[in-house]
């Protein structure tokens, strides 16, 4: 029988350098020694790699996420719980996060996505919350390789299969393609829960003598480690890392949701905390909740459900397997808890009792194998100042010639634009999720954020992804506010109050100064939105070390915003709604070119200086929209993203197969600029007058007006355009096929 003996002794890993193999650099190992005033053996060696991994302490990114505002009359819960939470009024609140799963995505595509679903859905649930809608944010190479290919296919499956399975709608997401993604793709979800504010949980263990007890799926030696994985770079070799990637069973998280909602429910009397067992398993749950209530914990490994042979307190500890939770009840109890979960044909165990001595006490046949302080795991992690420079591209793209294109044939352009992979239509990707179920969902993906109905009530929630990775590149620090703007200007344009956000931050490696100035540059950014917006940072994750060989991603941090509806009858889409409406710009048209879509298609690469924001000129955009669509006078909103107004324009016109004809104040190659702050908005005839008056003061254009003749007929400048609109949409909706075959 394997036993502890037969691990490496602690001197063997103090001689062999064993705890540079699971993560731990040579001054933490020491600074563990002077914790613990001795040498560690194998099992605290492995406690401290996870805890102290990237993943789970933040211990690179923590200097740089003080910085994000994370307050407001509208946060019911902020960063540190399984999600946050904001206050949607009627004594409801919704919790939301976004997490990412990029590693093991590349390794084992359709298990990484569906776990990395998996996981995101329970850090919702374990607030409380019910889990009402998924949303995703997906990066990839080129779609010109069999890999590539491969990818998206197991990845859109992978969370098509868990999302599906489980019963909650996935209503909306971005994909973006960009050669920087080949080798390492990005897969972030976002789960949003609904909640009573009564119900609010928090993950922690308190009260001497009451017990931890284990609810769900048995645990296997499947991520073991993964916590680790995702804090190291990638090398062709690190594909061969399968056991840090963990398998997924929705219809076991499905009764596990249930039992858990029940529980906070019904029983929120005996119910002290609750918490997902995620990245780093059974140590990082437990030791968090007993470090936040600060309290200790005794566990007994031997109890832990088991679905291996001989697996070691180590193996149990890390271990990622799905779909469990940890749950701290009041002693006497036990009972009652047990049998709740065998109505739903779950286990329910107790592993373990708090403590008062502030340790973490893990005991497996009759012997102690951890016995390590609570906070030097959950809370006293070595936190990096690293070092930061601007990368030298920053200053060549900033003293760069602004890019001039030069468009010679604007139906040509518009067409080839309309069939890049990150502009054509998402519909062959989003037609794989179901985003009915539940029937509350009353915009579905393709408009510019999705919208979902709140039960008992006149309201609705607007939920949108966003982040246009190559404005980072180009300077993160405007690419992050435009990333928060941009998200901001979705939600507005459904009719909605944007209320807070969650972020997915996506960056390479942050041992390498220039990387580390991209991240708090991008935190800079994105602060300064956020306070401006009044969308404060109400939860998130870090996901760093995404390079591959030494090539890094884009700084990639996703925005995942969500916003009120105060009345069903507020909800507006993107498509033009009848001929004869008149046609608005809102925004100035700039020469901004650098890091667009045309940029790209025309040289192959992008460079330069990202597009101007002016974040007070956005925010009174987006308050005047905003009071237009409360007024009953907008018939269409659609916010100008890549591809400008033409792609915009092209749009709103495929919704509802309506064409326009249109005059604008600027030369075409404008039409594909990529300004800032801008909107095409829809009247009614017999409202413009009222529209023009509400913004006289504003930078508003009449275009013209929609036609029922579906063709886009523009007037510039120097020249008119005609397009027809089947041309059009038969290239934005065949790309993605066509290139996926």
């Amino acid at each position: 029988m394997l036993n502890v003996n037969q691990e490496p002794s602690a001197a063997q890993i103090e001689e062999q350098k064993i705890y540079e193999t699971m993560g731990l650099s040579e001054s933490e190992y020491g600074l563990v020694c002077d914790i613990l005033k001795r040498k560690p053996n194998y099992t605290e060696t492995g406690l401290f790699s996870v805890m102290w991994s990237e993943h789970c302490s933040y211990k690179n990114s923590k200097p740089v996420l003080r910085k994000f505002p994370t307050e407001g009359p509208q946060v019911l819960q902020g960063p540190g719980e399984g999600a946050g939470i904001v206050d949607i009024g009627d004594g409801l609140g919704v919790a939301f996060k976004v997490e990412s799963h990029n590693h093991p995505s590349y390794v084992e595509p359709y298990q990484g996505a569906a776990t990395g679903v998996g996981g995101i859905i329970r850090d919702v649930f374990s607030m409380g919350a019910r889990p009402i809608a998924m949303l995703n944010s997906l990066r990839f190479g080129e779609i010109d390789n069999p890999h590539t290919k491969y990818l998206v296919n197991e990845v859109v499956a992978g969370i098509a299969g868990y999302g599906n399975s489980i019963g909650i709608p996935t209503v909306g997401g971005e994909v973006q393609f960009d050669p920087c993604y080949a080798k390492n793709p990005l897969v972030n979800a976002m789960c949003v829960g609904l909640i009573a504010k009564e119900d609010i949980q928090k993950g922690q263990a308190v009260g001497v003598g009451n017990p931890v007890m284990y609810v769900g799926a048995k645990t296997g030696r499947d991520g073991i480690h993964g916590a680790t994985f995702a804090s190291v770079e990638f090398s062709e070799e690190g594909e061969q890392q399968r056991s840090a990637v963990q398998v997924g069973d929705p219809f076991m998280e499905k009764l596990l949701l249930e039992a858990c909602l029940d529980l906070i429910r019904d029983h929120s009397d005996i119910l002290i905390g609750i918490q997902d067992m995620g990245a780093a398993g059974l140590v990082s749950s437990s030791s968090e909740m007993a470090s936040k209530a600060g309290s200790g914990l005794e566990l007994i490994m031997d109890d832990v459900p088991q679905r291996e042979t001989h697996m070691s307190a180590y193996e149990m500890l890390l271990s990622e397997s799905q779909e469990r939770m940890l749950l701290c009840v009041k002693k006497g109890h036990e009972a009652e808890i047990k049998a709740l979960f065998e109505r739903y044909g779950l286990e329910a165990v107790t592993i373990g009792t708090v403590t008062d001595d502030k340790m973490y006490k893990i005991v497996h046949h009759g012997e102690v194998v951890a016995n390590v302080p609570v906070d030097a795991l959950a809370e006293d992690a070595p936190v990096y100042h690293k070092p930061s420079s601007e990368p030298q591209r920053y200053r060549d793209f900033q003293a760069e010639e602004a890019f001039a294109p030069v468009v010679t044939d604007v139906v040509a352009t518009w067409k080839a634009l309309l069939g890049q992979p990150t502009i054509a239509s998402k519909r062959h990707i989003y037609e794989q999720f179901d985003y009915q179920v539940r029937t509350n969902t009353a915009v579905a993906p393709g408009s510019d954020a999705a919208v979902l109905r709140v039960r008992g009530t006149n309201k609705a929630i607007a939920m949108t992804t966003d982040c246009n990775s190559r404005y980072l590149y180009l300077d993160p620090e405007k690419g992050g506010q435009i990333a928060v703007a941009e998200a901001a200007r979705n939600i507005v344009c459904s009719g909605a109050k944007p209320l807070a956000i969650t972020d997915g931050l996506n960056f390479g490696n942050p041992e390498k100064p220039e990387i580390f100035w991209e991240i708090e540059k991008a935190a800079d950014g994105i602060s300064a939105a956020c306070l401006e917006l009044d969308t404060p940072v109400i939860s998130g994750n870090v996901s760093m070390y995404n390079e591959t060989d030494g090539e890094g991603i884009y700084p990639t941090p996703v925005i995942g915003m969500v916003g009120l509806v105060e009345d069903v009858a507020h909800i507006t889409t993107q498509g033009f709604k009848a001929a004869g409406d008149v046609i608005y710009l809102i925004g100035e048209t700039k020469p901004e070119f650098s890091g667009s879509e045309l940029q790209k298609l025309e040289q192959g690469k992008i460079s330069g200086r990202a597009p101007e924001l002016n974040l007070q000129v956005e925010k009174r955009y987006q308050e005047f929209l905003l009071t237009a669509i409360r007024e009953g006078l907008v018939a269409s909103a659609h916010d100008l993203a890549e591809g400008g107004l033409a792609i915009a324009l092209a749009e709103a016109g495929f919704a509802n197969d309506l064409g326009a004809a249109i005059k604008v104040p600027f030369s075409e190659e404008l039409l594909f600029s990529e300004s800032q702050s801008r909107f095409l908005v829809s009247v009614k005839a017999d409202d413009a007058a009222k529209f023009e008056q509400l913004f006289e003061t504003e930078k508003v254009v009449r275009l013209g007006e929609v036609t029922e003749v579906p063709q886009l007929v523009v007037q510039t400048e120097k020249s008119a355009i005609t397009a027809e609109l089947s041309a059009l949409k038969q290239v934005w909706e065949g790309a993605i096929p066509c290139l996926l075959k």
